[in-house]
């Protein structure tokens, strides 16, 4: 560096440019609770139009800047009206939340602190462990259970399986791996979700390890299939270890019976995880608690805060009772994470030891916002008006004499049929109720057919909201089969 020459940063540079950048900062604020306020008056969703694609796609790499306010009005005009949709009062696609505008200060908040939240002695980490706590005691876990939080339920139900199958594999699969060991088997219903063909595959265990359970008419997992198939492995020489159980399936909502497998893997010294990404949350409240009995139970338990939580992404959370089992699953003992007596390091990074992450951002700090600010009472309050707002529109269904209901609705999901029509008509009628702008499903096959599917974590919608759903797809239903002509007998 040349002496003449001021050392660079990427703050601003005088006291003039630090003022505009903090005018700006109010207005994307102000802008951003304007659009959240006026999203009902929105279109759900809307496609990016070409030109605007065109641009996206072809916009050259920015050597030179063209500073915080331009690039602003490219977000205003090029990105913010096009999302997925989420925060709108009629998407019910998947199973999003939609967070709220306590989430989105939280967010700010913490990208302003910006810390790394390994587990330092900072009060980032000490947030993260209250809300670990805070959880612990929403599910019924032991206040001395461990926990993280993650990304999402993908990476929390791997965490817990893979402190599950270290435990009970038999053998220190860390330090062998799963050479010359026996075939460890896990086993769940057809209905859980497909994490856990991915986190199989990606620990190296192989879709071999995994069995897959039929269900009951109710779509929760046959507990007499899984008692056979795991004497049939101990006979074949196979070693079982743990069974993956749901609390609200993603297709239709239903719970496992989680008594009865805790008391099998209880039995049968079997790990029992329960994936709760969205059903989990139904245990706050006492009105609907009985649903998932058993759940506290479990040995591990990973959910999504930004589903049926309400708050913004991404956040996911796992709990594990017991602590050390936890630890003894991931922890390393590298040089660089010794503990230290003093300073920021003191007591070791207890997240690292926790999970596989070392950077971590401080996901915490927007639930700790939430609640602290809403309390869980009001949180709990919309969860169980989402599942009346499903009875609601079961009702609705049940009563139009264009729907059929193609499955139960135990928690906050509706899957249902326009009458008479072919999947590929029903499919139509999906796509043209989305691009419509006036509400977004998604879609299920459940016994071999397609669905429309409305996953109800929305703490915006009204009933009203229902109610032009089903007119809506009532008339866009006419106009298709008009169009298409009746279909064969399906």
């Amino acid at each position: 560096m040349y002496p003449d020459e001021k050392e660079k940063t990427l703050d601003p540079g005088s006291q003039q440019e630090w003022d505009r950048l903090r005018a700006l900062g109010h207005r994307m604020m102000d802008q951003i609770f304007d659009h959240l306020q006026g999203r009902r008056d929105q279109p759900v969703w809307q496609r990016m139009p070409d030109p605007v694609r065109r641009t996206m796609e072809h916009d050259p790499l920015p050597r030179e800047g063209e500073g915080a306010a331009a690039a602003y009005e490219s977000f205003v005009n090029g990105i913010l009206p096009y999302g997925i949709g989420n925060t709108h009062p009629r998407f019910w696609g998947w199973v999003m939340g939609n967070g709220t505008p306590e989430g989105v200060l939280g967010e700010l908040l913490a990208a302003g602190m910006n810390p790394n939240v390994g587990g330092f002695d900072d009060s980032a980490t000490l947030v993260e462990e209250q809300v670990l706590r805070w959880m612990a005691e929403m599910m019924g876990f032991p206040p001395e259970a461990s926990g993280l939080l993650m990304s999402g339920g993908t990476m929390a139900n791997l965490i817990g399986l893979a402190v599950g199958r270290h435990a009970k594999a038999g053998f220190d699969v860390r330090a062998q791996g799963l050479q010359g060991g026996p075939v460890l088997r896990v086993y769940a219903s057809r209905e859980t979700h497909s994490w856990l063909k991915k986190a199989m595959e990606l620990m190296g265990m192989g879709r071999v390890a995994l069995c897959t359970v039929g269900v009951d008419r109710h779509y929760r997992i046959r507990i007499d299939e899984l008692q056979q198939a795991i004497a049939a492995d101990r006979a074949a020489g196979m070693r079982p270890v743990c069974v993956v159980a749901t609390a609200g399936t993603v297709n239709t909502g239903a719970t496992d019976d989680l008594a009865a497998i805790a008391d099998l893997c209880e039995k049968e010294d079997l790990w029992f995880h329960v994936d709760g990404a969205f059903g989990a949350l139904a245990y706050w409240s006492e009105e609907l608690r009985g649903q998932l009995k058993g759940m506290e139970r479990a040995d591990s338990l990973a959910f999504d805060l930004h589903k049926w939580g309400y708050m913004p992404y991404d956040i996911g959370c796992v709990l594990v009772r017991d602590a050390e089992t936890h630890k003894a699953a991931f922890a390393s003992g590298a040089s660089y994470l010794v503990a230290m007596e003093r300073g920021p390091a003191a007591g070791g990074l207890q997240f690292a030891d926790r999970g596989i992450e070392l950077s971590r951002s401080f996901r915490a700090l927007k639930a700790w916002m939430s609640m602290k600010s809403q309390g869980v009472n009001a949180i709990t309050a919309a969860i169980e008006q989402n599942v009346e707002q499903a009875r609601y529109l079961v009702s609705l269904v049940e009563k139009s004499p264009s729907l059929e209901i193609a499955a139960e609705a135990p928690l906050n999901i509706v899957c249902f049929r326009y009458a008479g029509a072919s999947d590929e008509q029903n499919k139509e009628i999906l796509m043209q109720l989305q691009e419509s702008g006036v509400a977004v499903p998604s879609s299920t096959v459940l016994d071999g057919r397609f669905a429309i599917r409305v996953a109800i974590s929305n703490h915006r919608s009204r009933r009203e909201d229902f109610e032009l759903l089903v007119k809506t797809v009532e008339q866009i239903g006419r106009d298709v089969v008009a169009a298409t002509g009746s279909p064969a007998q399906t």
